[in-house]
């Protein structure tokens, strides 16, 4: 018998999927958390991601390896420098050399099976469409047409009772709405990783996007940023 309270919650170790997380278990979910070994350069956040699971009390914590490096085509996965010191203004133009090809579309795939072996009719995902609104597979056309993917693709979704559904809880919210919303459920943004090139000793580099939204969005919330930055 499927379970309409399990969900798989793909969790990245970075702000916006720890808050996702703590969404999920707000809204009553139980989840399974899963992570993904890419060859990611940021690999740090692969255990940060464990030790979130484990403190969230999370039964089963599922780590994926794929390697989005042998298709290269992002500074994440291939040796081409993050870019660094760039306005909110650049930020916002274009699609940026950060975006990984077809790389949610890859994680949601694999969410898909993992859901469907789990009897989970739920998956969350911390995509946003502002503050990332270059990135192609963080938009909600590519939400709903995946979530018609998930219906149309699987057993239980032909089968089911209800249709799997697709959980953005992000994609219309700030970074500062992201950070207001995890504060008030008790993440420890300190504990969290969201940056692209981060010290050997875990720290953010304080210079890419990911460490400039961050950094913006604790300004913008007035809450006091417990993030490690190397600058």
């Amino acid at each position: 018998m499927i379970s309409e309270k399990i969900a798989v919650v793909l969790l990245s170790g970075g702000l916006d999927s720890s808050t996702v997380l703590a969404i999920a278990q707000e809204q009553g979910f139980t989840p399974v958390t899963l992570t993904f070994r890419y060859g990611q350069r940021h690999s740090a956040e692969i255990d940060v991601a464990a030790k979130l699971a484990k403190k969230a009390g999370i039964a089963r914590h599922v780590v994926a390896d794929i390697d989005l490096r042998a298709f290269g085509g992002s500074a994440l996965t291939a040796d081409i420098d993050v870019p660094k010191h760039r306005s909110d203004a650049e930020i916002g133009e274009g699609i940026p050399i950060t975006y990984v090809p077809a790389r949610n579309t890859v994680f949601l795939s694999y969410a898909l099976a993992l859901a469907e072996t789990t009897g989970a009719m739920d998956v969350f995902i911390g995509v946003n469409a502002l503050d990332y609104s270059g990135y192609p597979d963080c938009r909600p056309e590519f939400v709903a047409a995946f979530e018609t993917v998930m219906n149309l693709a699987t057993k239980v979704g032909v089968e089911g009772e209800r249709p799997l559904k697709l959980h953005t809880p992000l994609i219309d919210m700030t970074k500062a709405d992201i950070v207001r919303k995890g504060t008030s459920l008790g993440v420890n943004y300190g504990e969290t990783l969201s940056c692209y090139d981060p010290t050997p000793e875990g720290d953010h580099c304080g210079e890419c996007d990911a460490c400039h939204l961050r950094k913006k969005g604790f300004i913008e919330a007035g809450i006091s940023d417990p993030t490690r930055y190397a600058n």
